[in-house]
């Protein structure tokens, strides 16, 4: 089985419950579209992290999310094909994945793609405690070009578009771009998701970040549901 849910942030005992209540193994899958919180403080802390979910009878599969560290800046992953497209993986946590933005996946059938990062709306506050922040948490001008030369390759055609952040133009608030420009947020990345939207022939998006579970046409936003993947075909 492939299951879908929102960010996690290190929390990670809604997802034992559901193993247990579903009695998962490591060949099904939960899809957690961003700031799993697994890469996010450094090698000591994630390290206990890792060593605990490694046990967990699931297979995570992880985007990227504006809390989280880009696997590709650590030491110690490396990149892995995976079910049509790429992941990355660290030795002894075989069901730790990080999906690489831009990459298609087949999934139950759907062809998917992963888009990762968003801005930090609690940035200033995170670098005035030194908390972590993580300067590339938003799709760089080289994965924004991997993104769209991918799409390019695929005439523009997917089933599904899993991302952290949502499109400007699909935002989860009754008000739109205003209410979210209201909160002094950079939409550099909604603004170009939006665009890619434009171009897109596809069945459906799921977006995290937003903290909240709410179906909005052809998107879903997640935070604590866990959906069977393709649940819009049902």
């Amino acid at each position: 089985m492939i299951y879908i849910t929102g960010d996690k942030h290190a929390k990670f005992a809604p997802v034992a419950a559901f193993c247990d209540t579903h009695e998962t193994t490591v060949d099904d899958t939960l899809i957690i579209l961003g700031d799993a919180g697994i890469n996010f403080h450094g090698e000591a802390k994630d390290r206990l992290k890792k060593n605990a979910l490694r046990k967990l009878p699931i297979t995570l599969f992880c985007l990227h999310g504006n809390h989280d560290m880009r696997p590709a800046t650590i030491p110690g992953y490396r990149e892995i094909p995976y079910r049509g497209g790429t992941v990355y993986r660290e030795d002894g946590y075989d069901n730790l994945l990080f999906a690489k933005d831009g990459s298609i996946f087949d999934f139950d059938g759907l062809s998917t793609l992963v888009i990762g990062g968003a801005y930090s709306l609690d940035k200033d506050f995170r670098i005035a405690l030194k908390w972590p922040w993580f300067e590339d948490e938003q799709p760089s001008d080289l994965v924004k070009k991997r993104v769209e030369e991918t799409l390019a390759a695929h005439n523009h055609q997917v089933d599904v578009v899993l991302s952290h952040t949502a499109p400007l133009s699909h935002l989860p608030f009754s008000e739109k771009p205003r209410r979210f420009s209201a909160l002094d947020v950079d939409v550099t990345t909604e603004t170009w998701l939006a665009e890619l939207e434009q171009k897109l022939d596809y069945r459906h998006w799921y977006c995290g970040h937003f903290h909240v579970d709410r179906h909005i046409g052809r998107f879903t936003f997640m935070l604590d549901d866990f959906l069977p993947y393709g649940h819009f075909r049902e």
